[in-house]
C-alpha cells in the first residue's frame, strides 16, 4: 500500500519560512539539499514521519501565486485555545478559531493561519474525524 511521504511549497525566503515553521508547529530540518539553482528543504516535527518540503529558486524574486486550485494543508492540535494563542504571541496573525457543525452536531473546531508565502494552513482540534 501506498504512504505519503511529504509534499512540497516553493517559497522566496528559506530562512523566514523555517522560522515559522519551527516557532509555530515545532518543524525542524531534517534534510536539505542543496543545488546550483535550487534548495531543497525537509522539515518534520516529532509528531510526524510525514515531511514538508520547502522548495527555494535561488533566482526566484517575486512571491508565487497560488493559483485557484490550491486549497490548504492541516495540522491537528491537542489544546487548541493554547495553540491559537501561541501563534498570536509569535505574531502570525491567525484567524479566529470556528465551529463546524452539520444541524447541530459539532464536527471540529478549528482556525486558518498563513505562512509567509501565503499558503493557508488550517489548524483542527483533535477530535473526532480529526486525530
Amino acid at each position: 500500500m501506498p504512504k505519503i511521504v511529504h509534499t512540497m511549497i516553493r517559497v522566496l525566503e528559506p530562512e523566514r519560512s523555517k522560522k515559522f515553521y519551527r516557532d509555530g508547529f515545532g518543524f525542524e530540518v531534517s534534510h536539505q539539499l542543496d543545488f546550483p539553482d535550487f534548495t531543497l528543504i525537509y522539515l518534520r516535527n516529532p509528531e510526524n514521519d510525514f515531511e514538508l518540503e520547502l522548495t527555494h529558486n535561488h533566482d526566484r524574486k517575486e512571491p508565487y501565486t497560488h493559483g485557484d486550485g490550491y486549497g490548504h494543508y492541516a495540522f491537528v492540535s491537542e489544546e487548541l485555545g493554547a495553540f491559537h494563542e501561541k501563534l498570536v504571541t509569535l505574531g502570525y496573525a491567525p484567524a479566529a478559531i470556528k465551529e463546524f457543525k452539520q444541524d447541530d452536531a459539532l464536527l471540529a473546531r478549528f482556525f486558518f493561519v498563513v505562512d509567509p508565502d501565503g499558503y493557508k494552513i488550517e489548524v483542527l482540534e483533535k477530535w473526532g474525524h480529526y486525530r
